[in-house]
């Protein structure tokens, strides 16, 4: 009996090459952190983050070599098509910008170098599985997977305690957010019958599923566990607190991969699993996203706090970018991941200058280290300066144009009214965005901090143990400043000649398949 068993079980097939993004991810996670056990301060601070950079690389290689390729992978768990691809890129260069941030920020000597860029890694590889998930087991182990890591990347800055106290919201909010999706993905399970995204679209066709209770209890469920992740209101309660408590690399990390990765399995699972009961779940999310809308740029305007303001920035752009979920049109999937690439380059451009006025100045992320920066640090003050004029929607910048496309996409699904309410809400956020820029170019400039370096803080509730290692104003690092410089440029770019990531991106809605 068990030799006839063992006879009749095939082992998935494995397309190596379809993996090989993953592969390059997972095995520079593992050669790091087998690096980060040596002695030597120069293989710790500067080969691990250069080989995470290698990781990278290899990884955004192997991803643009099977740039055309539509299959299918380990028997359908995955999927290799335009929209896992594009997204891909988009993860990989907020990752390569992440290492560039965090080159010699103290999160990564606090944590152990290796360790850092490990989990680093291990996330990117997680949110790599995620977007290419069309299977909801698959679904929860990328989103674990990208998940967990990021956890103990938001304490890395371990003698602080706002840091300490980040990760742990995080993993609180977080764990209860997994929690509420894994039930919602049962409940799906249990009304379809089935976990492969193309045979719940199938039997909610077929079985006239489209407004049974128990499949619309699931997509309830699993819409809000989704939306903990998006930072969509009012599930958004922690994006604030962690904002600012965690490192300010890994807050540029998850303002824009997170993003990326959530909104990413968003469009796979709604528009390609659950598309066959649309009408019912689509206006439920187009009042979500306009509650968002309205929350995240009010709950902006009275912030000091740079990250504070960028958090509450991104839980309104995360209301903007739920518009083309909705429509479930191959115009809206495509408005969509063209604004997650738009919103990676204006956001990297803007955590880009906050870490920089933290090394420089006394002030942290407040909005006090940066003022007259225009006149004293020109590169980053210009790249401030079009991050936040980009955000707002101002014409001949990156955000204009995804606005525009969002509003298109909603117009053409016949939510005209959502793509107003995309419109006033920009207008409220110009409030905050030039308040900003009106600091950048104040005449009044930031006093740098001369203070000598004192006693380290205590390490996770243990004693303080020698001088500190780095002095505000110290230092001037290049990485920093080209992150800013190269992502600031790219926001009046690609407003000027958006071509080149339209055509990036025109793949991406077709490949679903359903539409």
């Amino acid at each position: 009996m068990t030799t006839t068993l063992l006879a009749a079980a095939e082992a998935p097939k494995i397309d190596w090459g379809g993996l090989s993004p993953l592969i390059a991810l997972l095995g520079g996670a593992v050669v790091v952190l087998m690096l980060g056990l040596f002695r030597s301060a120069f293989v710790r601070e500067q080969v691990v983050p250069f080989l995470s950079l290698v990781a990278v690389g290899a990884s955004a290689g192997l991803t643009i070599w099977q740039w055309d390729t539509r299959l299918d992978l380990i028997s359908g768990a995955m999927r290799v098509d335009g929209l896992a691809l594009t997204l891909n890129l988009v993860l990989l260069t907020a990752a390569f910008a992440t290492i560039l941030l965090s080159w010699r920020a103290n999160a990564p000597r606090e944590s152990a170098h290796g360790e850092y860029h490990s989990l680093l890694l291990t996330s990117v590889a997680g949110m790599v599985v995620l977007v290419g998930a069309q299977n909801l087991v698959t679904l929860f182990i990328g989103l674990e997977l990208f998940s967990i890591p990021l956890y103990v990347l938001c304490a890395t800055e371990m003698r602080r305690a706002t840091a300490l106290e980040s990760g742990l919201k995080y993993l609180i909010v977080g764990s209860a957010g997994s929690a509420i999706l894994l039930y919602g993905l049962a409940l799906l399970y249990g009304a379809t019958g089935d976990t492969d995204f193309t045979g719940i679209a199938a039997a909610v066709e077929d079985q006239g599923l489209a407004k049974d209770s128990l499949l619309l209890a699931g997509v309830a469920l699993t819409a809000v566990g989704l939306a903990f992740k998006c930072s969509i209101a009012p599930f958004h309660q922690w994006t604030p607190d962690v904002y600012e408590g965690a490192p300010t690399p890994v807050t540029a990390f998850m303002a824009v991969a997170t993003k990326a990765a959530a909104f990413g399995v968003f469009l796979r699972l709604f528009d390609v699993a659950l598309i066959g009961s649309s009408d019912v779940w689509a206006p439920f999310l187009a009042i979500l996203a306009t509650v968002t809308i309205i929350v995240g740029n009010v709950g902006a305007l009275g912030q000091s706090s740079l990250k504070r303001m960028l958090a509450f920035s991104s839980v309104a752009q995360a209301g903007y970018m739920l518009a083309g979920v909705i429509v479930a049109t191959q115009l809206g999937v495509r408005a969509t991941v063209f604004y997650l690439a738009v919103y990676l380059v204006m956001n990297l451009a803007a955590f880009a200058v906050i870490v920089a006025r933290e090394r420089e100045t006394g002030h942290g992320d407040d909005i006090e280290a940066i003022k007259g920066i225009g006149r004293d640090r020109p590169l980053l003050g210009w790249a401030l300066t079009l991050s936040m004029l980009g955000l707002a929607g101002v014409p001949a910048t990156a955000g204009f144009i995804g606005k525009f496309y969002l509003i298109d996409a909603a117009v053409d699904g016949d939510y005209a009214w959502l793509g107003i309410v995309i419109v006033i809400g920009s207008m409220i956020s110009l409030a905050y965005y030039l308040r900003v820029v009106a600091a950048v170019w104040s005449t009044e400039a930031t006093a740098t901090a001369t203070t000598g370096a004192g006693p380290l803080p205590a390490l996770a509730g243990g004693a303080p143990d020698g001088p500190a290692d780095f002095t505000p104003g110290a230092e001037k690092h290049w990485e920093v400043a080209l992150v800013a410089a190269v992502f600031g440029a790219a926001t009046l770019v690609l407003g000027v000649i958006p071509g080149p990531l339209f055509d990036l991106i025109r793949d991406s809605g077709s490949g679903l398949g359903l539409f």
